[in-house]
């Protein structure tokens, strides 16, 4: 993909990645977003694996008040073809373990008869392996976001960029790029930033963008470009803000592209 030489040392793109209208980011408060990255069993039967998780998630997720924004991304171009990613969203720090009692009692409420429970968990627990990793996320209000405004139920392109602060307290540029740039490209039907909160590494910042398809991901890059120009229509001056902005990062970054499930979105 073509990518301006200037965003690919700035750009940053995760998490997470949601579709979902938050109205505490409106509010400029600040959401906790956890991931779960789970990996699928390539020894289980798959075809009942959506289904599965379809059924959890109209009898328990989509039920939950306390969980605002849900997501699960599959693989479409990572490391590792058997990742799935758990996503949930919450308001406040307290709201995450509440939310977890608030499910215990709607999966009671879903499955009353202890035997049928503990077979539908059986099945669901087999698509995976135990391994796991969890992380929790910031959202970064301050630095522009685009809510997701569709009626689409076709899967998205949900792509992802980690990138690592330098944490130095220099750079600045974020907030100013993304509305001069970012938020204006018709191309990018959503963008979400976060940064690290819990988890591995505290120089983790990720944002993600959502785009109807790969063409169109394609296209933003060449939109990005053009945007860029009009911002700063001298290249002094374009030179003299990407090398500002650079400064708020070491420079290295990854990058994920996964599907999204819309009928389990929210």
């Amino acid at each position: 993909m073509k990518k301006s030489s200037f965003l690919a040392s700035v750009m940053l793109i995760l998490t997470f990645i949601l579709s979902t209208t938050i109205c505490a980011q409106e509010e400029q408060k600040p959401v906790f977003i956890t991931v779960t990255t789970m990996h699928r069993n390539l020894n289980a039967d798959g075809k009942d694996w959506r289904k599965t998780e379809q059924e959890y998630y109209d009898k328990v997720t989509s039920k939950n008040d306390l969980i605002i924004g849900s997501e699960i991304l599959t693989h479409y171009y990572t490391a590792n073809s058997t990742e799935i990613l758990h996503i949930s969203v919450y308001k406040t720090w307290e709201d995450i373990e509440k939310s977890a009692d608030v499910s215990d009692e709607l999966i009671k409420k879903a499955w009353p008869d202890e035997k049928a429970r503990k077979e539908f968990f059986d099945k669901q627990r087999s698509y995976y392996t135990t391994m796991h990793s969890d992380e929790i996320y910031t959202s970064s209000p301050l630095a522009g976001h685009k809510e997701l405004k569709t009626d689409s139920k076709e899967p998205m392109i949900v792509y992802i960029r980690k990138s690592q602060l330098s944490m130095t307290g220099q750079g600045k540029g974020l907030k100013e790029f993304n509305e001069k740039v970012t938020l204006k490209n018709p191309y990018i039907k959503a963008y979400y930033p976060h940064r690290h909160y819990w988890g591995a590494d505290s120089r983790d910042f990720v944002e993600a963008f959502l785009f109807d398809s790969m063409s169109d991901m394609e296209k933003s890059s060449d939109k990005d470009d053009e945007l860029i120009k009009v911002a700063w229509p001298k290249e002094e001056d374009r030179k003299a803000f990407f090398d500002e902005m650079r400064k708020s990062f070491t420079g290295l970054h990854g990058d994920f592209i996964y599907h999204n499930e819309p009928t389990m979105s929210k």
